[in-house]
């Protein structure tokens, strides 16, 4: 059958992946052959791209940095000098403002000072300064607006394209659009915050209509247990090789069973895909996260050759560092490896005082420590892509559910502003040491309204950059062509090199 790029999946094909594996020997033996033929090519590896991209890719692998909480763009990235000048005056925005919570106060000024970096001269608070070090390769984008004010749909409209759940993630559709690059490790992984997920949790990566096996997989860098039931509890000291082989002819037994009664259900499919992967990712794993096997040189980089206890502590800033930067280090590891999408989060929904970058109380004591851990680990994650040779190929999307308000929410705090914020990308196919889109004098909304940058522009130029044609990547579901873009989108041509 003649499959024209990322053709779209359909319950009618005259025989399929699991059907295949039945017939070409049933049970572990057809799944032993499936993988070697998926790595011999004659298979796909779980995407639907047949060798021709809609056009030449600059890129062949993400990184989605994602601040849970909203990021303060005019604490951070956008500097508005006005604000510092009008400081404490009553906030006057010339038209109605809908606020989330009581925040439109006295305008407050940025909360640290900006210098500029780089040759682009780049003006950065003195919060991410570690990021002045790669300036002239970042392409911020000051005219990003969201559709919501609320968490939970403006980090769903982030992350899946939607503000309603129950749509895949971006790196799902990158799975699904491009397949693996290694059959040991998964294809779309995630690094949550170490204390906990951020707002909705798995929805943000879960492959929803999808095939199953484009879900993303959850990985915590650092921990005693990195994946979830990897590896048989410490209690189950019953099991050994003969049992595990029983257990596994057992379980080809009950597949077959089901799968000969449910003719066309691809569900079975991605179980398998799934069992296949957790048997290969016990030996790749490990060794994929086993970061003290970094060089000296590579660890002080990343600032992890001393422990979490020597960095920032004027603002008690050295633990958020230290976990940021080794999720930044894995994620390397990971990509260099053959992971085609890592999303890396920073920040969780729970806890007090905030460890997450919603900060109405107090912006000072919630993004200091949070900010500083970020740049640090970004700025050396890309020092070393770019030293590895591997910035050329990888983008890389920094990104938040929102930005905050220009006015004072309490004296110290800022509230939601879900009418302009910023985000940043760097890496494969993109121009560095530049700047798309402004907002106004105060940061409140878009200079220009009526031409401000929505996500699924952002989308449509990632996917872009990996050759992939926005329009062209859709699922059929409840007789619609989906795709991550929806009906919008448009790639952001100046960012493109």
């Amino acid at each position: 059958m003649n499959r024209s790029p990322f053709h779209r999946a359909t319950h009618t094909e005259p025989l399929t992946r699991r059907e295949f594996l039945w017939r070409s020997g049933g049970g572990l033996g057809g799944v032993a052959l499936a993988s070697m033929l998926g790595e011999s090519g004659v298979l796909a590896g779980g995407g639907f791209f047949d060798g021709k991209l809609h056009h030449p890719a600059k890129a062949k692998r993400v990184v989605q940095f994602f601040m849970s909480g909203a990021a303060s763009h005019i604490d951070l990235f956008d500097y508005k000098p006005e604000l510092a000048k009008r400081h404490g005056e009553p906030s006057d925005f010339g038209e109605h403002v809908e606020a989330f919570q009581n925040g439109l106060g006295p305008w407050l000024k940025p909360v640290w000072d900006f210098k500029p970096y780089g040759q682009s001269g780049k003006m950065l608070s003195d919060t991410v300064a570690p990021l002045g070090a790669v300036a002239d390769d970042l392409a911020f984008i000051h005219n990003v607006t969201s559709k919501s004010g609320v968490h939970s749909a403006a980090t769903l409209l982030q992350a899946t394209g939607f503000v309603l759940p129950g749509f895949p993630g971006a790196g799902c559709w990158v799975s699904y659009g491009l397949g693996s690059m290694n059959d040991n490790l998964p294809t779309f992984v995630v690094l949550p915050d170490h204390r906990g997920f951020g707002s909705n949790g798995v929805k943000n990566w879960d492959s929803a209509f999808l095939p199953s096996q484009h879900s993303g997989t959850i990985i915590y860098p650092g921990a005693e247990t990195p994946i979830a039931d990897l590896f048989p509890h410490k209690s189950g000291n019953f099991v050994n090789p003969k049992s595990e082989a029983a257990a596994q002819q057992l379980m080809a037994e009950l597949n077959r069973g089901h799968s000969a009664s449910r003719e066309g259900d691809q569900r079975l499919d991605a179980r398998i895909r799934s069992y296949e992967l957790a048997a290969k990712m016990q030996l790749a794993a490990p060794e994929a996260l086993n970061l003290k096997s970094e060089p000296e040189h590579a660890l002080k980089l990343y600032g992890l050759d001393r422990g979490p206890q020597t960095w920032a502590k004027e603002i008690n800033a050295e633990e958020e560092t230290f976990h940021f930067a080794q999720k930044c280090l894995a994620a390397r590891r990971l990509l260099e490896r053959g992971v085609r999408f890592v999303q890396v989060w920073s920040g969780n929904d729970n806890g007090f005082p905030r460890r997450n970058w919603d900060s109405h109380e107090d912006v000072l004591r919630d993004h200091g420590p949070l900010s500083l851990g970020m740049a640090r680990g970004c700025a050396a994650f890309i020092a070393d892509l770019k030293q590895r040779g591997m910035l050329d190929d990888t983008v890389i999307l920094w990104t938040t559910e929102f930005g905050r308000m220009p006015s004072s929410q309490g004296g110290k705090g800022r509230d939601h502003n879900p009418y302009v914020f910023t985000n940043w990308l760097a890496g494969g196919g993109i121009k560095g040491g530049i700047t798309h889109g402004e907002s106004d004098q105060w940061g409140y909304k878009p200079l220009d309204r009526k031409n401000s940058t929505q996500v699924w522009d952002i989308h449509a130029t990632i996917l872009h950059l990996l050759g992939i044609d926005h329009t062209k990547l859709t699922f059929r579901h409840n007789g619609i062509d989906r795709r991550l873009t929806d009906v919008h989108g448009e790639v952001i041509t100046p960012l493109l090199a």
